[in-house]
């Protein structure tokens, strides 16, 4: 069972921690009394985030203005939280970037920019993360994405990047396991209210069609995924590693289909333009 009290005092560092699903998480540790610091990109993201993080729970929040794409600027913002607090518990890695483009007009240059955010960015804070977890005893979580084991068109960088992120997970499970660090990561399904489901479902039609394709008849919510991680991070979870776990009610084993097609009707329509971001 799930103890939530044992979270009270926890260090836990969250990597895309200002905005949707990972400010969610934030929230979840935070409302249970962990430490907690997030960073992104954004000055303006990371000062909201932390005044939403401190009022909202009463708890103190740190945070850190940080690219997952430069490796220096990841280590300082971690050694600096650890500085500040004694060390890393549990650690989240969830920045992330995505655009729509068919392979034979993406850009050398497009493919890069996701595969830098998504796979060499987390393999940035794995690295500088290391020195400062807690052995034994420290959870890390990496927030995947079904791209990583459901080919989608028009996917193929985000797919080659998830997918990269899922083999970190599964060896640094092998590597880090002997001295007592878990590693897990997380793959989100359709989720309500985050900026990925605005573009999945531009229209109410869209929206029903995506409910549809979910077992579960529902869309998910932040404090699904939250309370997941909660789980991996607890003490329950104590023999769990090495795992990628979809929380999606049931839409990744059905292939993640919407209206019955296993490709998204918006990405047909959208402009391949390569916006990313790096844990905005």
């Amino acid at each position: 069972m799930t103890n939530h009290n044992e979270f009270v005092g926890r260090r836990v560092f969250i990597f895309g921690g200002t905005s949707g699903i990972n400010l969610g998480i934030a929230e979840g540790f935070a409302r249970h009394g962990a430490l907690v610091g997030v960073a992104s990109r954004s000055q303006e993201k990371v000062d909201a985030a932390v005044q939403k993080l401190s009022t909202a729970t009463g708890c103190e929040a740190l945070g850190y203005v940080t690219d997952v794409r430069q490796y220096q600027a990841v280590s300082d913002a971690l050694t600096a939280f650890s500085n500040h607090h004694g060390g890393i518990d549990v650690l989240v890695s969830g920045a992330a970037g995505n655009f729509p483009a068919l392979a034979e007009k993406l850009s050398a240059n497009g493919f890069k920019a996701v595969v830098d955010i998504d796979l060499i960015g987390t393999f940035h804070v794995m690295r500088g993360a290391y020195p400062h977890l807690t052995k034994p005893g420290a959870s890390v979580i990496n927030i995947s994405a079904p791209q990583a084991f459901i080919p989608m068109r028009m996917q193929v960088h985000a797919c080659a990047a998830k997918a990269g992120v899922d083999m970190v997970t599964r060896v640094l499970a092998l590597e880090w396991g002997p001295v007592g660090i878990r590693v897990n990561s997380i793959v989100p399904g359709p989720i309500d209210g985050t900026e990925g489901m605005a573009r999945l479902t531009p229209d109410e039609e869209s929206r029903r069609a995506v409910i549809r394709s979910v077992p579960l008849q529902r869309l998910g919510t932040v404090a699904d995924v939250a309370e997941v991680c909660l789980f991996l991070a607890s003490d329950a979870a104590r023999y769990v590693s090495g795992v990628v776990l979809p929380v999606d009610g049931g839409w990744s084993a059905a292939g993640a289909p919407i209206g019955g097609k296993a490709v998204p009707p918006v990405y047909a329509e959208a402009a391949p333009a390569p916006t990313t971001r790096a844990g905005e």
